[in-house]
């Protein structure tokens, strides 16, 4: 649900670079793009639950085409760059609006507040865990399947498409380091913790793969102790972030290498990579004139969905120098740095053991 301080900003020569490769797009790489997510990725699906955990008003989307959408940032999220740099014309839909073909390019089942463990993100309300989002994956296959009419064509369709899942970040956020609401600090150490998030996670990446995905990316945690909400609430460490929260991250992030290891090992044809958001993440912001690192854009609600954009107000202008958007999420440029360095690494610690765009050419 939240990405690190230092988003990597290395070079304006980078930058320059995607905003090029945005423009010139080139042809579709892959047939399909499937995500599966939280609040980085929620495009919509959130918009017809009840739940504080929801982004379709002002001024969210202040600088996307279509205005307030669910998105939870003013522009794009990682998901809308990453089908631009994968060569799409129109960005995923979302599950609960998707209909008809537009299923076959893909389909967005990101949620706000959810996370790999079911009960992660009942104290905002109504949210999409992963367990619920693969099974409405099933119902998606099974459409696709009506319209291929033919269930061998759909079968290998599907493996050719490109899978992200970025899951975890609420795990810690809304389940571990609330604990006047939810037992786990109490049941588990951090290490505990970590272990049990990797062994279901595990379990829920095989449920894909059994549904026919064969290209994954699966997204590292950020420094979710850097963010301006969890600040507020524990208070910085010498850091000037919350060391607590980003050690307990760090030792789930530092299973999914393992994780990824062991599934392409056991799994026929499979191929699965990591995305190192510490590595991601590493760099100087100011090189491209982000400057304000841990404050947010809008102005952040105290009350009801405390720490996202209070409704209707008017959030900062020079929104290219800040890396958060609320008090949780990250800008679109933030969101554009993280997206283009996932599909292209810009370093061997970024992406294992290869990158989204070495993937489509599998």
């Amino acid at each position: 649900m939240a990405c690190g301080v230092k988003l990597y900003f290395a070079t304006i020569i980078v930058l320059f670079t995607v905003k090029l490769h945005l423009l010139v797009c080139g042809e579709q790489q892959v047939p399909c793009y499937f995500v599966f997510g939280d609040s980085l990725v929620d495009n919509g699906n959130n918009n017809g639950l009840i739940t504080q955990g929801k982004a379709n008003y002002p001024p969210y989307g202040i600088d996307f085409p279509d205005g307030p959408t669910g998105r939870f940032t003013n522009g794009r999220n990682t998901a809308d760059i990453l089908a631009e740099l994968l060569g799409f014309d129109d960005y995923i839909p979302p599950f609960a609006t998707a209909r008809g073909t537009d299923i076959v390019g893909g389909v967005n089942y990101g949620s706000g507040g959810a996370g790999i463990r079911a009960e992660t993100g009942l104290n905002l309300g109504g949210r999409i865990s992963l367990d619920v989002q693969l099974l409405n994956h099933r119902i998606t296959i099974a459409r696709i399947a009506l319209l291929q009419q033919n269930k061998i064509i759909t079968n290998d369709y599907l493996r050719k498409c490109i899978y992200t899942v970025g899951m975890g970040s609420n795990d810690y956020i809304n389940n571990y380091f609330m604990p006047n609401y939810y037992l786990t600090s109490r049941l588990y150490t951090p290490d505990q913790y970590a272990t049990a998030l990797i062994q279901q996670y595990s379990k829920q990446l095989m449920t894909l793969y059994s549904y026919g995905a064969r290209k994954v990316a699966v997204f590292g945690l950020g420094l979710i102790g850097c963010i301006p909400a969890e600040v507020a609430i524990f208070g910085p460490s010498g850091s000037g972030c919350v060391d607590m929260i980003n050690d307990a991250v760090q030792l789930f992030d530092n299973r999914l290498k393992p994780l990824v290891d062991e599934l392409n090992n056991k799994l026929a044809d499979a191929n699965f990579v990591y995305l190192n958001m510490t590595s991601i993440s590493s760099g100087d912001p100011s090189s491209i004139g982000i400057t304000v690192l841990s404050a947010p854009c809008c102005v952040v609600s105290t009350n009801i969905a405390e720490g996202q954009c209070a409704p209707n107000q008017i959030p900062c202008s020079n929104r290219n120098t800040y890396i958060f958007w609320d008090a949780y999420h990250p800008t679109e440029i933030a969101n554009l740095v993280v997206a283009s360095r996932s599909y292209t690494a810009l370093s061997p610690f970024d992406a294992y053991p290869f990158d989204i765009r070495k993937l489509t050419q599998l």
